[in-house]
């Protein structure tokens, strides 16, 4: 048996690049911790340069405050920083960075140089280190402000450099991280090189519209609206999108905490509730948050890359996000921007079954004909009887000049498709019709306004019905019992997972009671409900609920399509069911006559 030491101290060398390994990814994470270092110098001014995808060269220069000789050398050892002092510190982090880190991770792995100086000295220090050996330190001719150079990155950990991705990938990672910080400061001039030629060109000063149109153009701009509320010590600012321009991930989702970039899964979450009714589960929205808050509520010392925060009181931030993006999208139409195919002033769909015209004032948010998925697959829907194949039309008379934003002036039921889908012409085109999403849709709204009014009807069951559940679906209905019946359910304990049911909301018509609390129950996922606020918790009951309800139902007569068509179009959010599936697809008349080779 050996009696000899087997754990040993690494050497430096070694250590140094277990800890590069933390901080330094690829070449996107060493232009993060530069431009980071250069914004927390006061810098005004950015130039950034890159070749080979960031193998060969990633270099910043700024205009800060720039370091002396001993700081300049003191920067390359690692937990050496000027941004914090004391443990207590940490608390209240209100710079980019603060590990110290960086740059000595950054210099153990590369060919790494930095000339730097101060306003008051006369002149520059430059720092020359080869993969974390200082090769040289001299005094040379330089303005103020510093300027880092790393060459060659990872040329001594073969291992790490083999991992990297092909030069167009890694200069796209590059790009993208320069953008971050380009909307993070907008204050900040900012320019881009790409292997010597200029990718983006930002001038000092502008606000954040004028950053976004310079980067994404006018059209992207035109698809956003502005945000700016708050609530306490919290205030949010920036900019969503409308749904048309959401992603298949969230690569368009720019969340700043006090400025700083960051990956927040509380605020993914809350704005998967904000969409929720507008989006599909696999589509993200598009949005540019600032978050501003006391430094002391927000940890930053979670991740080693700092990528990642966390909040000491998560929930009121939560309820602000949701709340206030969900007002701004129901609030959007009120906007004419918002208004795209298929949209018009709106006109009540009129037909020997309405004798009286309504005008309806509501906010709606509007989708583009081209951004709405496919229809998805749903239940078999009988046709329509022969008789009753004969076109409807319909036609009122409105000013163009009063509120309200329906998606037809006018139209005409043509029948179904498929035994399913509704086929109608209005006067922008052909448009199909998902009756079962457009039910949905009409249900929820109504549900909904009784809901928000506290006048929910209930029909009582001819007979209750015994509900026995799975024990986590029962927990969830059992914790929420009070809210259930506030919702115009007659809910009860019948023993262990067991429920007795009595009434239900009489606006679901005829459908089992345990059809609809099963689907309300796997609505109600323990880890969203807890803190979520009552009016999220209405919500997902009427989603579960309407969906149950229209899954009950395989049969629509002409006049039930009819009443469906007046009722949809009367709803505020009339081209999506509350889930996020829209509820139809128009195919303009320009749209067919360029098909056809008429145009």
């Amino acid at each position: 048996m050996s009696t000899g030491t087997q754990i040993h101290l690494l050497s430096e060398a070694v250590a140094n690049k277990i800890a590069a390994g933390e901080v330094v990814e690829r070449p996107a994470s060493v232009l993060k911790e530069l431009v980071e270092n250069a914004l927390d110098a006061g810098a005004r001014r950015l130039e950034v340069e890159i070749a080979v995808g960031g193998r060969k060269l990633v270099e910043v220069a700024d205009d800060g405050c720039g370091m002396s000789r001993d700081d300049a050398l003191l920067s390359i050892e690692r937990h050496a920083t000027s941004k914090i002092s004391t443990a207590d510190e940490l608390e209240r982090v209100a710079t980019l960075g603060f590990r110290g880190e960086a740059l000595a991770a950054i210099a153990a792995v590369s060919r790494f140089s930095m000339i730097t100086r101060r306003k008051e000295d006369d002149g520059a220090t430059e720092l020359i280190v080869n993969g974390g050996r200082i090769q040289d330190v001299r005094e040379v001719g330089a303005p103020p402000g510093t300027r880092v150079a790393v060459r060659s990155l990872f040329f001594n950990v073969p291992a790490r450099r083999r991992f990297l991705r092909s030069e167009q990938t890694e200069a796209a990672h590059l790009r993208q991280v320069f953008i971050t910080y380009s909307l993070a400061r907008c204050d900040a001039a900012m320019r881009l090189r790409v292997d010597g030629r200029e990718t983006y060109n930002f001038g000092p000063g502008e606000s954040l519209e004028e950053r976004i149109r310079s980067i994404f153009g006018a059209d992207f701009v035109e698809s956003m609206r502005a945000v700016d509320f708050g609530g306490g010590d919290l205030r949010v600012k920036g900019f969503v999108g409308l749904p048309h321009v959401s992603r298949s991930d969230r690569s368009g989702q720019y969340i700043f905490i006090n400025g700083r970039p960051a990956q927040v899964p509380l605020v993914s979450y809350a704005l998967r509730e904000a969409y929720r009714t507008v989006l599909p589960k696999e589509r993200h929205p598009v949005v540019l948050l600032f978050i501003e808050m006391p430094a002391s509520s927000v940890d930053v010392n979670v991740h080693p890359a700092k990528r990642e925060v966390r909040f000491r009181r998560p929930g009121p931030l939560r309820d602000l996000l949701i709340g206030g993006i969900r007002e701004v999208l129901s609030s959007a139409a009120d906007d004419r921007r918002a208004v795209t195919r298929p949209a018009a002033v709106g006109h009540e769909l009129g037909s020997d079954i309405f004798t009286t015209e309504r005008t309806v004032a509501r906010p709606a948010v509007q989708y583009p004909s081209s951004q709405l998925s496919s229809l998805p697959e749903s239940m078999p829907l009988s046709g329509l009887r022969s008789e009753e194949q004969v076109p409807r039309q319909a036609d009122t008379q409105k000013s163009e000049g009063e509120p309200g934003s329906r998606p037809w002036r006018w139209c005409r039921i043509l029948g179904q498709a498929g035994g399913l889908y509704v086929v109608l012409e209005t006067e922008e085109g052909i448009v199909l019709m998902d009756p079962h999403a457009a039910h949905e849709r009409v249900l929820y709204e109504k549900f909904m306004h009784e809901l928000e009014r506290h006048s929910v009807k209930t029909q009582g069951l001819l007979s209750p019905e015994t509900v026995e559940m799975e024990p986590r679906d029962a927990e969830r209905v059992r914790t929420n019992l009070d809210l259930l019946r506030r919702s115009g359910f007659g809910v009860d304990e019948f023993g262990e997972d067991t429920f007795i049911v009595d009434a239900i909301p009489s606006i679901l018509g005829d459908v089992s009671a345990a059809v609809i609390l099963g689907d309300v129950a796997r609505s109600l996922e323990r880890s969203g409900m807890r803190g979520a606020s009552e009016e999220m918790a209405e919500a997902r009951i009427a989603r579960a609920a309407c969906r149950a309800a229209v899954k009950a139902r395989d049969r629509l007569t002409l006049r039930e399509i009819e009443r469906l068509v007046s009722d949809l179009a009367q709803t505020e959010m009339p081209y999506t069911c509350p889930h996020g599936r829209p509820t139809m697809i128009l195919t303009t008349f320009h749209e067919l006559a360029r098909k056809f080779g008429r145009e």
